[in-house]
């Protein structure tokens, strides 16, 4: 038998089989016709629906405002500028890079591989294979050790020159390297998030030229960008800066085909270009600017930097701030609540500690000092500060003279009594004219003595019956010689101080509002502000302040050995209070040089309260980092970053438009 063959009926076959139909019967043919096809479309789009699922697509632009013009997009000078930063984020790679993910850990990027003794003195890494320039030129371990040693070179003047002073860098194979550390160190892994240069491009550029080079604005990458386009105005400003996809890009091609950066000279003008939509994203630094911006369609993001904003006290300079109860008393008369509300808006986070253990996952610290001005008051008079009608606290010292006569002086007399008694009598050119000052103790002396007696006989000489001067120095001798050239003196000390700061809108505030606080406290505090390079250069460098109101930053990994080790007390080390305590060294030493993560964060913990207690800081408050993005830009899932420019360090992720894709 043949098989039965169902064909689909034919046009005329439709129309014979509709005509033997009634017209109810055509009715409600069709009515169930129609049904069945709604019944068929619903099932295959929830089919449709269930099986694929919304992803990230390619397209669209992004663009962004920032404060400044770029200068650098060169990894060796990035550091100073913001706008550099952030450029070289997108156009370089290096060996490691940061998650960007909410614990924002140090992944590999052009490494696939890395090794670490166990020692902590020596670490391998192995690059990926095929790697390659923009240009198209294989990267290398070559690329790398170039990189590393123009950083070593002082002759290029890099900013980050002193994080690889003695490192040695050496190829072990043709995708391998090794750095051999002096000491083991636990956060070294930061250093290798270095952005590499292209030897190729750089290695015939003399010292000279580095900083002048058309590749510090034309830069050869690796890393997912390129820059297509810059356009400067007519006085030779750059305006914007055009990135494409990088087609040698080894990674994960970002969604996002086209960013576009536009640089603002303030604030201000960047906030005007986003109300009027020429922008689609920005970092806003200060919460009342950020308050101006129109938010319909953006998205905000408060994203957490590892970096605290400190009052660091200088004893050597301000002696009144060597007694701990006044550093304590200031740091209970400070309101830090009030700084975070009134200058930060709200934006920010009270500080308690150097180590930021909300952050980091430690234990907070075992002590921390609540504001409580009548705390406060309360120290500063049992410390001797009493309040004077000018509002200002004082203490009076009492200084005992280091020199008192005390021996029985005559003639032939000599030694260093008779040298201070000399002296004493010189200061009187009517008893002791000739004024030599030798030691010995002759006739001139002796005749001088008798003079000083025969001035003052009511209270040498009377007192025993005597009108002539003995010429010898006895007890009322002694006592007016004493009263008149060795008395004890008075020293009163104010609770005035010099508060130094960046000029800067937030740092202005928040050292007034301090002043406020204080001055309530019978404090006066005198505000000195600088530019930031002037601070760093002028001030800072030579520890030239009383207090200073300044911002420190942690990294990925807490290391705040620069900031509180007593090596790092004088320039170039950034130990601001000078802080000097034993137990708290061998704790940071531990802490930097173990690879056990448990051991470092107890010596941490340990650290910050050793710290806490001696008060060499006012820790403020850690500030957030604002950034408003247009809605329509999707996947960002930044929570702690290092550094601004590391808000890209999952751009990959970032898309703005989408599509459904199967079997998701």
């Amino acid at each position: 038998m043949s098989p039965l063959i169902h064909k689909w009926p034919t046009r005329s076959q439709w129309g014979q089989f509709l005509k033997v139909l009634s017209e109810k019967e055509r009715i409600v043919f069709f009515v169930f016709l129609f049904l069945g096809l709604a019944s068929f479309v619903s099932l295959s789009s929830e089919f449709y629906l269930k099986s694929t699922k919304i992803v990230p697509a390619s397209g669209g632009v992004y663009t962004e405002g920032v404060i400044g013009s770029p200068r650098f997009i060169n990894p060796i000078y990035a550091a100073a500028s913001d706008a550099d930063r952030d450029l070289t984020e997108l156009v370089y790679s290096g060996l490691m890079k940061y998650s960007g993910q909410e614990e924002d850990k140090i992944v590999p990027d052009l490494a696939k591989e890395y090794k670490v003794s166990e020692d902590g003195k020596f670490y391998e890494f192995y690059l990926k294979d095929n790697l390659s320039w923009q240009d198209g030129k294989p990267l290398t371990v070559e690329d790398i050790l170039f990189t590393i040693k123009t950083i070593q070179n002082p002759s290029y003047k890099s900013p980050i020159r002193a994080t690889w002073l003695g490192i040695k860098v050496e190829k072990i194979s043709e995708n391998g390297l090794r750095f051999e550390l002096k000491n083991p160190s636990s956060v070294f892994l930061e250093n290798t998030t270095l952005k590499i240069l292209p030897k190729h491009i750089w290695q015939e550029i003399s010292t000279q030229n580095f900083p002048l080079s058309i590749y510090n604005l034309k830069p050869v990458g690796s890393g997912p960008y390129k820059v297509k386009d810059i356009k400067q105005d007519n006085e030779g400003n750059i305006k914007s800066v055009e990135l494409t996809l990088n087609p040698n890009y080894y990674g994960s091609s970002p969604n996002i085909p086209k960013i576009v950066f536009y640089f603002f000279k303030n604030e201000s003008d960047l906030i005007a270009a986003f109300n009027a939509g020429s922008i689609k994203g920005s970092a806003i630094g200060s919460p009342a600017n950020y308050q101006k911006i129109k938010k319909d369609g953006f998205s905000e993001y408060n994203i957490s930097l590892p970096r605290y904003f400190a009052l660091f006290f200088n004893q050597e300079k301000a002696k009144t701030l060597s007694d701990k109860n006044v550093r304590e008393a200031l740091t209970q008369g400070t309101n830090k609540e009030e700084i975070v509300n009134t200058v930060l808006l709200g934006q920010g986070k009270i500080a308690q500690s150097p180590v930021l253990p909300e952050i980091y996952g430690f234990e907070q610290p075992s002590k921390t000092y609540e504001f409580d001005r009548n705390k406060a008051a309360e120290l500063l008079e049992g410390a001797g500060f009493a309040m004077k009608e000018n509002g200002i606290r004082e203490k009076v010292l009492e200084k005992t003279p280091s020199f008192q006569f005390k021996s029985t002086l005559k003639l032939n007399s000599q030694g260093s009594e008779v040298t201070e008694l000399q002296k004493c009598l010189a200061k009187d050119p009517e008893v002791y004219p000739e004024a030599e000052v030798t030691g010995y103790f002759g006739a001139k002396t002796k005749a001088a003595v008798i003079k000083f007696q025969e001035k003052y006989a009511s209270e040498i000489l009377s007192p025993y019956g005597l009108t002539s001067g003995t010429g010898e120095i006895r007890t009322s001798t002694i006592a007016k010689l004493n009263a008149l050239c060795a008395a004890p003196s008075k020293e009163i000390l104010s609770l005035s101080f010099t508060l130094t700061t960046v000029d800067q809108p937030i740092m202005i505030e928040a050292a007034s509002l301090i002043k406020k606080q204080w001055q309530e406290l019978g404090v006066n505090l005198e505000i000195k502000t600088y530019d930031l390079s002037l601070l760093e250069q002028d001030i800072i460098k030579p520890r030239n302040y009383e207090i200073l109101l300044f911002g420190e930053v942690l990294g990925a990994v807490p290391d705040p050995f620069p900031f509180w080790h007593s090596s790092q007390a004088k320039d170039p080390g950034l130990n601001l209070a000078g802080y000097e305590n034993k137990e708290c060294d061998k704790l940071l030493e531990e802490a930097r040089q173990t690879l056990q993560e448990a051991v470092t964060k107890e010596s941490l913990e340990k650290f910050q309260n050793l710290l806490i207690e001696d008060v060499p800081a006012i820790f403020l408050y850690s500030p957030d980092y604002l950034y408003i993005v247009s809605s329509e830009i999707k996947g960002i899932d930044t929570k702690i970053i290092t550094d601004p420019s590391k808000r890209f360090s999952d751009i990959e992720n970032w898309f703005i438009k989408t599509k459904r894709a199967w079997g998701q």
